[in-house]
Parts: structure tokens; C-alpha cells; sequence
């Protein structure tokens, strides 16, 4: 995982747990904490097709919470087959998780998860919070009502934070990630397959 800073150069914050190389961290939030929650599914490493082929050294692929102050990277779950999205609740006792692995699996997941953060850094719970109708979830995000944007394999799918699917944004081609944008948050940025896309929507992203 790098850093990409003002000046333009790249510095490699963790690229290793318990002297072990990561797979392929795949999506990161930040806490207001300063931590780095990110993923390590193994994408990047099995073939060339989306990095580089390599060996795998962990042990499975797991989620993890790295402190850019003290240095120290922290496995906080490992029981996923394929983390993917990931991202905070509007007052961050909640972390919601994406494991896609049916993409590769035949243990065929394809859902949310939510965990409730800990004080002292860790995860607990993790019950499903939303299984996908179409495909697979992978980014998303939140609104300013705490409502989760996610992508799916027919567009972008809307969750109340109840877990009730509200509706959907159609896209003709599989949606990989978004985010909101513009002067007021208000538009939804989505790539696709091949494309991007926007839409302006009457609500407006969490900052």
C-alpha cells in the first residue's frame, strides 16, 4: 500500500505482515483516527491479467488496520474468502466489508458484512448486512443519510442502513466501483467494464 504525496512521489507505507509479502491490497479507507483500514484479496497475484503473477505468502486473504504512526499493521479479520469494498459508517462504529468470493470460490460469496469497530482497534461481529441480486458487490460507498451506493453486476444498487435494497442505478455494463463528486457531492461517478459514468443525484455523498 503507497501514499501518493503532494510533491508527486510515492511512499510504500506496508507491503508486508509478519515479514510476509500482502497479495494485492485492493480498497482502503481512512478512519479519523489516521489508521488505514485496507484488503488483501489475491487478484493481483494470481495471474498478469489485473498485476503480477506470484507466489502467495499469507496464509488466506484477510482485512487489516495499519498505523502510519507507530508503523504497526494489524490483522482485524480473517475469515473472508475474497475481501473486497470496504468503508465506515457516518459515525465510524461500523465497518461494512465486501467478500466477493464467489468470484472465485465455489464457497460463492457475494455479500456485505458489518462489523462493529472496537475501541482498541479491533472488529467484532460480522453478520451479513446485504447479498447481492446480481453479480457481485465490490466499491462503494455512503450518503450523508448513511445509505450504502454499491456496485453490482446490473449497475449500482442502494441499501438503506436497515439492509432494505431501495433501487438501483441500471448500467449496461458491470459496475466495479464508485464515488460521489462535483461541487456539492451530489454526483455519482461509476466505472464500468469499460466506461465511466456520472449521475446526478438528489442526495449527497458522506464527506
Amino acid at each position: 500500500m503507497t501514499r501518493i504525496e503532494h510533491d508527486g512521489s510515492v511512499k510504500t507505507l506496508v507491503d508486508r505482515f509478519q515479514g510476509k509479502k500482502l497479495n494485492s491490497p485492493n480498497d482502503v479507507v481512512v478512519h479519523s483516527d489516521g489508521s488505514i483500514w485496507f484488503t488483501d484479496p489475491a487478484y493481483g497475484i494470481e495471474t498478469d491479467y489485473e498485476g503480477f503473477q506470484a507466489e502467495q505468502e499469507q496464509d488466506g486473504e484477510h482485512v487489516y488496520r495499519f498505523d502510519p504512526v507507530s508503523g504497526e499493521c494489524k490483522r482485524v479479520a480473517d475469515d473472508f474468502a475474497c475481501p473486497n469494498g470496504l468503508a465506515f459508517s457516518l459515525d465510524q462504529q461500523t465497518l461494512y466489508i465486501v467478500d466477493s468470493g464467489g468470484t472465485r470460490y465455489q464457497s460463492g460469496e457475494h455479500h456485505i458484512r458489518k462489523f462493529a469497530v472496537n475501541a482498541d482497534g479491533s472488529l467484532s461481529g460480522g453478520e451479513v448486512f446485504a447479498e447481492c441480486e446480481s453479480g457481485f458487490f465490490d466499491g462503494f460507498r455512503l450518503d450523508t443519510q448513511g445509505r450504502i451506493w454499491t456496485s453490482a453486476g446490473d449497475g449500482v444498487h442502494c441499501y438503506h442502513p436497515d439492509g432494505t435494497l431501495l433501487g438501483k442505478v441500471f448500467v449496461p455494463e458491470e459496475v466495479s466501483n464508485l464515488c460521489f463528486g462535483g461541487l456539492k457531492r451530489n454526483r455519482l461517478f461509476i466505472t464500468a467494464s469499460s466506461s465511466v459514468y456520472s449521475v446526478l443525484l438528489a442526495t449527497t455523498g458522506a464527506p
